[in-house]
């Protein structure tokens, strides 16, 4: 499904542990790299950290780790912005945040939230080259990891392709149980990416993540990326087709009075992804949802949407106004919606915009 040999697989319980895997083995790998470098004498300062480049549009499994680190003063961090006219990390903008030092760059694929696909294949091009110039002059190469979680079984994922080292992928995410893997480019091999276990325990999955191993959910996960490798194409094409449909009739339904928060110009995103404000002083989208009788969606990320007071951090950093953002809602079609069901999801939008405004008239 990913382009990728089994044993280049390992089995973890989520996107969560194998995002936080990859983080904890970049900074083993810089320490292990390091002692050999300073051995050598290729590196003399006793002060350096290791440094770890990503982005601010990163899932809370990527970022509140990255922030641990920082506050705990395990590693440097740099956050690089997105572009405000594409809701993408610049190439250019990540290659610029290396440092001799950096030992990690991770950048999700597809964000979660406004479905904008990021430019991982060109990153990986350009930091294929980097790591060249660094290996030739004795600094330390670099991996690169993208969190594939929300794009897998929405559009064709291949690790070749996009010249990573790691890469997560997540079962629930395209209809498989609730399990998750972790690629590893030639994983135990001389030249393949470095892993290290974040526990010890009875020597499942070589060493790399003990622990007994979920054998059901194992092949469930199996059967689901079966699917997705024979379906992909009818997959996107089938929701594509649906959420266009679900965002035409939203613009026919509020005449000049939504905007599309992922729909940006120069970008692409995922075909099953829809944020979309309904523009409108207290029409917030927790205020519109809490009223719907059939709709069931969340206003951001779907495993933290409690917060919904708040504007999303995410629509923020890629310019979106924060009265806009607040009105926010994140619409997910998938293999089996239909055209239908988007009828009677926009009237139930609509219901609940008109009991909110009427109920403000009445004030």
């Amino acid at each position: 499904m990913i382009g990728a040999s089994a044993e280049e697989i390992i089995f973890t319980s989520g996107g969560t542990e194998s995002n936080n895997l990859v983080l904890n083995s970049a900074i083993k790998h810089f320490w292990n790299s390091y002692a050999k470098k300073t051995s050598e004498g290729m590196i003399t300062n006793d002060s350096v950290r290791p440094h770890i480049v990503s982005s601010s549009l990163e899932h809370d499994s990527i970022k509140l780790v990255l922030e641990h680190f920082r506050q705990q003063k395990i590693a440097d961090i740099t956050f690089v912005s997105p572009s405000l006219e594409t809701g993408r990390v610049e190439v250019k903008d990540v290659i610029s945040a290396m440092k001799p030092s950096t030992c990690l760059v991770t950048v999700m694929l597809a964000n979660n939230e406004t479905g904008i696909i990021q430019p991982i294949a060109e990153i990986g091009a350009s930091m294929s080259m980097k790591n060249k110039e660094r290996a030739e002059s004795g600094e330390l190469v670099a991996y690169f990891h993208t969190d594939a979680a929300q794009a897998i079984g929405k559009i064709t994922v291949n690790s070749e392709t996009l010249g990573v080292d790691y890469l997560t992928l997540v079962g629930h995410k395209f209809y498989g149980p609730r399990i998750g893997a972790l690629y590893v480019k030639k994983l135990d091999k001389e030249n393949g990416a470095a892993l290290y276990p974040m526990f010890y325990g009875g020597g499942q999955e070589r060493n790399f993540r003990p622990g007994t191993e979920n054998t059901g959910m194992i092949a469930g996960l199996g059967k689901a990326c079966e699917l997705v490798t024979r379906n992909i194409k009818r997959y996107e094409k089938h929701m594509r087709t649906v959420r266009d449909h679900l965002e035409k009739q939203l613009e026919l339904t509020f005449p000049n009075g939504v905007h599309f928060n992922g729909r940006l110009t120069g970008s692409e995103r995922i075909p099953n992804t829809c944020n979309v404000s309904i523009l409108g002083k207290g029409l917030e989208g927790h205020k519109v949802l809490s009223r719907a009788q059939k709709v069931q969606a969340s206003v951001g990320a779907a495993c933290h949407s409690s917060t919904v007071s708040r504007a999303s951090p995410i629509l923020l950093a890629i310019g979106i106004p924060e009265e806009v953002a607040k009105n926010a809602i994140r619409l997910s079609v998938g293999r089996h919606s239909t055209l239908q069901e988007v009828e009677t999801v926009v009237k139930d939008i609509k219901t609940s915009v008109n009991l909110i405004l009427s109920s403000s008239a009445t004030c």
